[in-house]
């Protein structure tokens, strides 16, 4: 994949109509919604699809209701947080990924951690991490780089753009793949979290584990 390609796919799908992705309704699918209000959530919506998942948009908090599973995408954190802190939907969301299967990416993953550096900032403090915004440089400094995983198949191709870093994690979460000694895709029960972007790759493997921890926790054979 070309990163002038991955760039473009992440910024136009920003804040634009275009990247409305409408709801497809299967039965016997979990289903699992995408925050929808910045960064690349039509590509994850159309991954989740190819990983065997009814997927979802979500712009509003009672979407949250019907929901097995959620992504919070890429973008900017404390722009999130602008947007959630209206009406219940910040409240909502909490009480959600404290409950259910939550899988952030890159800004999803600052959202997810307990404790933020560079600078501080409020978050959803369930991921027991500390990240640090913005670690890899400037959007001019993105890259893609392979590196193994825990998971089977290979090296991963990860898409790093303005990419926070994983600085330190408790002993309750389990590191799944690392960049130069930092921890890049971790996982803590039913919590999901990478620094990249894996909704850029042609590589869905992320997304599968992410839609079969989900239907696991709907099962009931997957804890908090």
């Amino acid at each position: 994949m070309n990163l002038s390609s991955c760039k473009l796919v992440a910024g136009s799908q920003a804040g634009s109509g275009k990247a409305d992705v409408q709801d497809n309704p299967a039965s016997g699918l979990v289903t699992i919604g995408v925050l929808a209000i910045q960064g690349d959530y039509a590509a994850h919506a159309s991954a989740l699809r190819e990983s065997g998942a009814n997927a979802i948009l979500v712009r509003k908090p009672e979407q949250l209701r019907s929901l097995d599973g959620l992504i919070i995408p890429g973008g900017e954190s404390t722009t999130f947080l602008k947007f959630l802190e209206r009406g219940s939907f910040l409240a909502d969301l909490t009480a959600f990924v404290h409950d259910r299967p939550t899988f952030g990416t890159c800004a999803g993953c600052i959202l997810l951690a307990d404790e933020i550096l560079h600078p501080p900032q409020d978050s959803l403090a369930v991921l027991h991490a500390t990240v640090e915004r913005n670690a890899y440089g400037r959007q001019i400094d993105s890259s893609i780089e392979h590196a193994a995983s825990t998971l089977p198949g290979g090296p991963l191709e990860m898409v790093y753009i303005r990419a926070p870093r994983i600085t330190k994690v408790a002993p309750d979460v389990q590191i799944l793949a690392e960049r130069d000694g930092f921890p890049v895709l971790v996982r803590q029960g039913n919590l999901l979290a990478s620094t990249f972007h894996p909704e850029l790759s042609e590589d869905r493997r992320i997304h599968v584990l992410f839609v079969e921890m989900v239907r696991q926790a709907k099962a009931g054979k997957l804890r908090a």
